[in-house]
């Protein structure tokens, strides 16, 4: 007789073979040697509703290794989730909810999108900073309303990546007690044996970084990965790491070697591994009526958990009114009448203020009205000037701090804002030098895939950073970031447009970056008269030409906008109609009608862009006829002002660019 507990267990294994054969694309390696720790978790420790996938107080459940996907199909089609099997059967296929990865919001029960190694690891951790900081601001004595885990299955791909060193170092400084990774530990990577690159011992660096670890020998011994889970449960006061001995494409005839890791196991390959694990070779997609019975219990137990906790929510209802409805809000990702009732408004007579300290004053009038927000930035708060006023530090003892110090791990910062973001009740913001967006682009790019709403502060954002020189001079970066799909980048250019964007960014669902200066910046009288509309439209009129319609136009954004006004009345005063447009943000005027981007950008008039930055992509707004100046080379280490002077950023230059394309238009042939 077979035992329930191993036909479960293959029946994992191959669901997830057969989408793998029959796609003829994908990874049969995790599967067949991680579906036993998958199953124990599943069937004996996860807390999750198949038919309620979004119930606040889930457990969270991420496969941090992405690309053994057809295993996470495989059970979440099983436990009854919406998954058929036609679902599976359609594997890696264009429009289907089985991708080769899983892609968040697209298949029910999919917590993150993974796959880039090391990301769902560290958004792992992103969940479990969210679930402790709301269970200390919401749970009150007899009403643990929120109490959830994070648990993730990690590769040895996933723990090489350097994200993963950032984030499991900040999990064990915080004490994340209630985080908990099942590290599939084959032995084997893509090129070969992990000895080719990769011999440290992952229990003694997890050790070392305040982890509890516990190592299972067998990894298709269920009774000791059960055991080995309940130990790492009873630790609360640190995350705990269970190190898995496994063997990448179980019972196959690759087992143990890369060959099991990314491609099919083919006809003869399927067939050997099924007969070795005495499963039946035809038909495919076989499932056992004794396993699929005991796969559907996740769904009454399910049900059980959520009754109980929506018995005990309407007792903390009855208790803590004002609680209840404030977690209501936060996990339907609302936000309160009048939130943005106390921004500060800035006048010209204030003196220049640097966007940056604009961002300060506004994020701190809407701390008070926007609990929700919680964040940081990666040590450099001081400078980036992101830091909650009175709200207290996020740390062990103080979960309900508001300001999480994320160390110098900007990489690890942006994963695990999606992963609080992911986990919601949470507003998550990160800050750092525009410069070092780079170390955090491959976090970046998963947000705008997912739409996690998150907000990016990158400060010291052109040469006029001065002295550090190139290494700390943005040059590239701001194109760099306008360069990913659904990702809303705003460079204001001034305190006003600064306040506006950020309204701009907790309003939007998905993710923002928002580009502030060092240097400070007047207050234009032209922001102040209300330019919301403008902003919210991506580009905007900001000073007109005088006395007709204008002979040029200069597009600007930024610190740039002070140039083009600076040249404008240059120009102006020797009888050249100019008229200047702020854009801060590419993204929204591209999404604006026909009409309104001409009204913006006349097809017909010559433009110039201006920005402290590379001109690439500049020419689809300036047009043939137009020009472009910007920043094509690297900083240098000088005074700010000294290093724009010699880079070209003059009202000189300005002028120069502005005759040059009204010769070439005069001495163009008639039409």
């Amino acid at each position: 007789m077979v035992d329930t507990d191993e036909l479960c267990v293959n029946t994992l294994r191959f669901l997830a073979v057969d989408a793998v054969e029959k796609a003829k694309s994908g990874h049969p390696g995790l599967p067949l040697g991680a579906a036993p720790m998958a199953y124990v978790l599943w069937d004996r420790f996860l807390r999750h509703h198949p038919t309620n996938p979004s119930w606040w107080n889930r457990d969270r459940f991420v496969l941090s290794a992405g690309h053994g996907s057809a295993l996470l199909y495989a059970l979440l089609h099983s436990t009854g989730y919406r998954l058929s099997i036609s679902d599976l059967q359609q594997f890696r296929q264009w429009g289907s909810l089985t991708p080769g990865h899983p892609e968040h919001g697209l298949t029910a029960g999919v917590e993150a999108t993974t796959g880039p190694l090391g990301q769902g690891f560290a958004m792992g951790v992103g969940m479990a900073i969210a679930e402790r900081h709301l269970a200390s601001r919401f749970n009150r004595p007899g009403f643990p309303v929120i109490d959830h885990r994070t648990y993730a299955i990690v590769s040895d791909g996933d723990l090489m990546e350097g994200i993963a060193s950032e984030a499991g170092s900040l999990a064990g400084h915080l004490g994340l007690g209630k985080l908990l990774c099942l590290y599939d530990n084959n032995h084997i990577s893509l090129e070969g044996p992990t000895t080719l690159a990769f011999s440290e011992s992952v229990p003694d660096r997890f050790r070392a970084y305040g982890w509890h670890v516990e190592v299972v020998d067998d990894g298709n011994d269920l009774a000791a990965i059960d055991r080995a889970i309940r130990a790492g449960e009873a630790v609360t006061d640190r995350p705990s790491l269970i190190s898995l001995r496994t063997h990448i494409g179980y019972g196959s005839p690759r087992q143990d070697t890369h060959l099991a890791h990314g491609e099919p196991l083919g006809p003869e390959g399927t067939r050997a591994t099924k007969q070795k694990l005495g499963w039946p070779l035809e038909p495919a997609f076989f499932e056992p009526e004794e396993a699929k019975a005991h796969f559907l219990r996740a769904k009454e137990r399910g049900e059980k958990w959520v009754q109980e906790w929506n018995g005990l929510f309407q007792r903390y209802r009855a208790a803590e009114p004002a609680l209840a409805k404030e977690l209501e809000r936060l996990f339907q990702s609302q936000r309160p009448v009048g939130w943005e009732a106390d921004l500060p408004v800035f006048r010209p007579e204030g003196g220049a203020i640097a966007t940056r300290d604009a961002s300060n004053q506004v994020l701190n009038a809407l701390a008070p009205r926007l609990p929700e927000l919680l964040g940081g930035s990666g040590d450099l708060s001081p400078s980036t000037k992101t830091l909650l006023d009175g709200t207290g530090d996020f740390e062990r003892g103080t979960d309900a701090g508001r300001n999480v110090h994320f160390g110098v791990r900007e990489h690890a910062m942006v994963a695990i804002l999606n992963g609080m973001a992911l986990h919601g009740g949470t507003l998550p913001y990160g800050a750092t030098f525009l410069v070092f967006s780079d170390y955090a682009r491959g976090a970046i790019r998963l947000s705008a895939l997912m739409q996690t709403h998150i907000v990016m502060v990158f400060t010291h954002d052109s040469v006029a950073v001065g002295e550090d020189g190139p290494t700390h001079e943005p040059i590239e970066q701001v194109l760099s970031l306008r360069a990913i799909p659904g990702l809303r980048v705003f460079r204001p250019a001034d305190a006003n447009e600064t306040q506006i964007a950020w309204r701009l960014a907790v309003a939007h669902p998905g993710p923002t970056a928002l580009i502030l200066t060092r240097q400070k910046l007047p207050v234009l009288a032209s922001t102040l008269r209300s330019p919301e509309e403008g902003v919210a439209r991506g580009a905007y009129l900001i000073s007109p030409a005088r006395g007709g319609p204008p002979e040029v136009v200069l597009v600007s954004t930024g610190s740039e906008v002070h140039l083009a006004l600076a040249a404008q009345l240059k120009l102006d005063a020797e009888g050249t109609r100019v008229s200047v447009v702020s854009m801060p943000s590419w993204e929204l005027f591209d999404a604006q009608p026909v009409e309104y981007r001409n009204s913006v950008l006349p097809p017909d008039t010559p433009k110039i862009s201006i920005e402290a930055g590379v001109t690439i992509g500049w020419a689809r707004y300036v047009g043939a006829s137009g020009a472009s100046l910007g920043i094509d080379r690297f900083g240098a280490s000088a005074p700010g002002p000294v290093v724009q002077e010699r880079l070209g950023l003059t009202v000189d230059r300005v002028l120069s660019l502005v005759r040059s394309v009204q010769g070439s238009r005069k001495g163009a042939p008639a039409a």
